[in-house]
């Protein structure tokens, strides 16, 4: 994680006033704490989803009324993934292909995530199938290692290692018809790409370049029903990432001309025209619709993709990491120096910090159907000289206040 870094530069410019550097056409607009913008302010309801009998638990995903996560079983020898019901007040057990297990994303009957075969052993991603209580194997591209980034519909995305280990390619396998499909890399076989997300039948993430230097990478789009991979290209300068989609806009982060600086950027799929986002969008670009959001390794911003208007998220004294935009709601952490979980309106530029368990610090990972927020938060501490006791999978659930 970026953690360490990030706290790093926020002790380094504490009391500081941040000057940010802007592209032509772009507004910056600071944004006011709810309670002086005189926008609507909305409270968030915690309710902790328990363990699988061991001492903590997080939560990682929501579709409708499916959270899924991880969780610690009883006598914390190893982790389970779940899938919790919020209609019947459930978590269940989706056990191990071997030891372990971790849910990464959830979408209609279909639960993702990655799982071990034996102890030190290769790690494998798995699909499982709820009203059929069946967990499958989805394999590797022939390697022993395997990450899950995507899913969308009835195909999931990651990155898998070819035989050897010595390579890695992105993949793509689809639910229905129960094959992987390596997506190669724009060098060739012998090149390396990983997938950052998928959306419908196009898939986005970054590859490395024939001829070019193992550091020499372009962000990338591929084609699930022409089997084709295409260049995304560059601001400009020499390297660039894809990191999310949401049709038929495509994010990352690109060197600009002379690789003077590196910005955010959003590629139109349809017009073939690309935006620069500028430096405040620099890391960890995200899109919805309209809204791009990202940060400049202190502070977060939102990218308004038709009026180019840029705006600050949260309070503007700590860290702000952004974790996930669905619809106009962006959910992540703060570190001020204490994290805690966020929620932000974008359409009434709220920002909300939700509740605890009790203890000092959350996290916020993803937000589903009607502005429900999951992620995981502290227990009331044991002892009056720690400021937590365990992490439980939460959900936050809105009301107007």
């Amino acid at each position: 994680m970026k953690v360490n870094r990030l706290r790093a530069r926020l002790l380094a410019s504490a009391g500081a006033f941040v000057l940010l550097s802007m592209g032509a056409g772009q507004v910056l607009t600071a944004v006011p704490a709810a309670a002086d913008s005189g926008a609507r302010v909305v409270g968030y309801a915690v309710d902790d989803l328990g363990t699988l009998g061991g001492t903590a638990s997080s939560a990682a995903a929501i579709d409708n009324a499916t959270v899924v996560g991880t969780s610690q079983i009883t006598g914390d020898a190893t982790t389970h993934a779940f899938a919790y019901d919020r209609h019947t007040r459930t978590m269940t057990d989706l056990g191990t292909l071997g030891t372990f297990s971790r849910a990464i994303a959830v979408e209609g009957p279909f639960v993702v995530g990655v799982s071990g075969l034996s102890d030190g052993g290769p790690v494998h991603g798995f699909a499982y199938d709820l009203p059929k209580h069946t967990m499958t194997d989805i394999g590797t591209l022939g390697g022993s290692s395997i990450s899950i980034t995507g899913l969308s519909g009835h195909t999931i995305v990651g990155s898998s290692s070819l035989a050897g280990d010595l390579v890695t390619h992105a993949f793509a396998y689809n639910l229905v018809t129960h094959t992987m499909t390596d997506l190669g890399s724009l060098a060739g076989p012998s090149g390396t790409s990983s997938a950052a997300d998928v959306s419908g039948h196009f898939v986005v993430g970054t590859s490395s370049l024939p001829g070019g230097p193992a550091t020499s990478r372009h962000g990338f789009v591929y084609n699930l029903l022409t089997h084709t991979m295409t260049d995304l290209g560059t601001l400009g300068g020499t390297i660039s990432t894809a990191t999310a989609i949401s049709w038929p806009v495509v994010v990352g982060q690109s060197r600009t001309a002379g690789d003077a600086s590196l910005d955010g950027y959003a590629y139109n799929l349809l017009t073939h025209t690309r935006t620069d986002l500028g430096r405040s969008l620099m890391i960890s670009q995200l899109v919805s619709g309209k809204t791009a959001v990202g940060a400049d390794s202190l502070l977060a911003f939102t990218f308004d993709l038709t009026t180019h208007a840029i705006t600050r998220i949260g309070p503007g004294n700590g860290v702000t990491e952004v974790k996930a935009i669905k619809g106009d709601l962006i959910v992540g952490d703060v570190f001020a120096p204490n994290s805690f979980a966020f929620a932000y309106d974008v359409k009434t530029a709220t920002f909300t910090k939700p509740a605890s368990l009790g203890g000092l610090n959350s996290v916020a990972l993803q937000s589903g159907c009607h502005g429900i927020v999951v992620g995981s938060a502290a227990l009331p501490p044991p002892d009056p000289r720690t400021a937590n006791g365990p992490y439980h999978a939460v959900i936050w659930v809105p009301h107007a206040v």
